[in-house]
């Protein structure tokens, strides 16, 4: 289950999905903004909050209802919200991908999961990220299937083919980090 960022779906967002599909995955991306995309971060953060964000995570934990437990869940920034929401409560989970963000475990009053793998991806000089890296530390440091990979630069979006952000050689190896993450876990 891959959740989408603050821009909404956009092309880039979806095209990771296709991408993700292409190499045998089944990946359910649900459209969170119900059709609505942003051209600026700003903006689509700006909607995140008018419609709060525990309502952005509730229409995640919405979208997997209906789905088997026994999911990777993965976010873009601000779907790492509902992502790692789902991961750390939502008992069955098989991993988590962590895309431009992470929170502190102690914002879903619940511990990491043991046995459950993550992965977080983010440039190290990203503005965003930056009041994420300690949550991203402490849960590598608390977590042993936890893993940290941080791209050089400061762009936000990166993996995001249709935003200005968008870095080739860094979302070229997240991708294929992914990738390798998710044939591990089955």
């Amino acid at each position: 289950m891959l959740f989408h960022h603050a821009q909404g779906p956009t092309e880039g967002f979806l095209a990771f999905a296709d991408e993700l599909r292409a190499a045998g995955h089944v990946v359910h991306a649900p459209d969170l903004y119900d059709g609505k995309t942003f051209a600026e971060l700003d903006d689509g953060v700006g909607y995140a909050k008018q419609v709060g964000f525990g309502a952005i995570i509730e229409r995640g934990v919405a979208a997997a209802d209906d789905l088997p437990a026994e999911l990777v869940y993965a976010g873009f920034s601000l779907g790492v919200l509902p992502a790692q929401m789902l991961a750390q409560t939502r008992a069955g989970a098989k991993g988590a991908l962590l895309f431009h963000a992470c929170m502190p475990t102690s914002e879903f009053e619940t511990p990491w999961p043991n046995g459950v793998p993550v992965q977080i991806h983010a440039m190290d000089a990203d503005p965003w990220f930056e009041e994420d890296m300690a949550a991203a530390e402490a849960l590598v440091n608390e977590v042993e299937t936890a893993e940290l990979f941080l791209y050089p630069g400061d762009g936000h979006l990166f993996a995001d083919s249709s935003l200005s952000d968008f870095d080739e050689e860094a979302a070229g190896l997240l991708k294929e980090r992914t990738l390798r993450f998710l044939a591990d876990v089955g």
